[in-house]
C-alpha cells in the first residue's frame, strides 16, 4: 500500500472487526441527493484472487444519511489508481465532513474465477423461475 493521505494506514477498530476505516483527504460538502468521488490518498496492490470491497460506515448512514453509492464497491487486484469512495447524501440536509474523517470501510475478500459453460437448458430447482419476493415475505 502507498499512503499519500497524511493519515495512519487503515486498521481494524476492534479485534473482531471485518472492515478497516478509510479517511477522506479533502473536505466534503454534499447537498441532499448530491454525490461526490472522495479521494483517500491510498493506493493498493491486492493479491490475485482477492478484491477489496468498499462499504458504507453505519454511523455515517444512521446519523448523517451518507452511504456509498455503489455499495459494495469493488477494487480489483489489477487496479493501481487511488482508492476513492463514491459518497451520496440521502438526507434532507447538507452534510459537511472535514479532511481526515472516516468516510467508508474496506474489507478484503477472496473470490473465485470461473468459466461459463453454455447449455440449452438449466436443471430443475425448488424455486424455479420465481423472482423477487417469490420465497415469501416473512
Amino acid at each position: 500500500m502507498i499512503n499519500r493521505s497524511g493519515q495512519p494506514l487503515p486498521q481494524y477498530a476492534t479485534a473482531l472487526a471485518a472492515g478497516m476505516d478509510v479517511r477522506s483527504t479533502v473536505d466534503v460538502h454534499l447537498k441532499p441527493l448530491e454525490r461526490a468521488v472522495v479521494p483517500t490518498g491510498l493506493f493498493l496492490e491486492i493479491p490475485a484472487g482477492y478484491e477489496v470491497q468498499v462499504r458504507p460506515r453505519s454511523g455515517l448512514a444512521a446519523k448523517k444519511g451518507l452511504t456509498v453509492l455503489n455499495a459494495p464497491g469493488t477494487v480489483d487486484a489489477d487496479y493501481r489508481g487511488e482508492l476513492c469512495v463514491i459518497l451520496v447524501n440521502l438526507s434532507a440536509e447538507e452534510v459537511n465532513l472535514e479532511a481526515g474523517e472516516r468516510v467508508a470501510q474496506i474489507v478484503l475478500a477472496k473470490h473465485e474465477v470461473i468459466e461459463w459453460t453454455e447449455c440449452g437448458e438449466l436443471g430443475e430447482s425448488q424455486r424455479g423461475e420465481g423472482g423477487f419476493g417469490s420465497t415469501g415475505t416473512k
